[in-house]
């Protein structure tokens, strides 16, 4: 039944989707797509764009690329826009294999995040794992903010949120950065956001390494080594914290 489950999942996570239609390198020359929410149409029209270049400029590369992948890489990162890990990395599709949530946060019992660190290095080739946060992180900031309010709030104000909340769906929110929370609270009182993103990724990487998958990767020989990043909107660089974790 597990190797059923396994092979079932690998072939979901390998193969391409496949529309009843599938257009080709050719059809997108001229990128002409309308549909009947405007909004997206760029979208379609910039991937139509990008097959076409990518096809002219290596035909190989999308059909070699539909067969299987081997990314060296997995990155835990914050779902962010403005954080784009192929992009900002310089990398191209297949390169690296992705986790993204709220304030790129990893916590133990997260069965989503597990089962992305868990396909990646053991079944995909993951040979490096790298929690990367962000500077100007909304997660960071509403967490910190939680622990250190900017300003005194009016009477009622949280009772109102906390109902807003249970209406919204901002509870689901408020649970996931619950674990951030708590390291804003153990950490000096003059300390900044910038210190709790730090803090976050170093927990990440502690966490990472607890897991069960990097534990039995380690057991069975496998060179898989953990690090923690830090990525600078203003700047565009990545400054290696300096925490990384291998096997020993």
């Amino acid at each position: 039944m597990k190797l059923t489950l396994l092979v079932t999942l690998a072939t979901l996570l390998s193969a391409s989707a496949r529309p009843t239609s599938r257009a080709t390198a050719d059809d997108c020359a001229v990128c002409t797509i309308k549909t009947p929410y405007p909004a997206v149409d760029s979208y379609l029209n910039g991937n139509c764009r990008w097959a076409a270049a990518t096809n002219k400029r290596d035909p190989t590369f999308l059909p070699t690329l539909a067969t299987a992948q081997h990314p060296p890489l997995l990155w835990i990162g914050c779902a962010d826009s403005r954080v784009p890990e192929t992009v900002i990395t310089k990398k191209r599709p297949g390169d690296i294999f992705v986790h993204r949530n709220i304030a790129n946060q990893f916590h133990p019992e997260d069965d989503s995040a597990n089962a992305v660190l868990n396909y990646g290095v053991l079944h995909v080739g993951v040979s490096d794992v790298v929690v990367v946060g962000h500077t100007s992180c909304g997660g960071a900031k509403a967490a910190y903010e939680a622990v250190h309010p900017p300003a005194a709030a009016p009477a009622g104000h949280r009772r109102d949120e906390a109902a807003a909340a249970a209406n919204d769906g901002s509870d689901h929110l408020n649970r996931f950065l619950a674990p951030l929370i708590d390291i804003a609270k153990g950490l000096p009182g003059n300390s900044t956001i910038d210190d709790l993103i730090v803090a976050n990724v170093k927990k990440g990487v502690e966490n990472v390494v607890a897991s069960i998958t990097i534990k039995a990767a380690w057991a069975q020989g496998k060179n898989v080594t953990v690090h923690g990043w830090v990525y600078h909107l203003d700047t565009g660089l990545i400054t290696d914290l300096g925490v990384s974790r291998g096997r020993v």
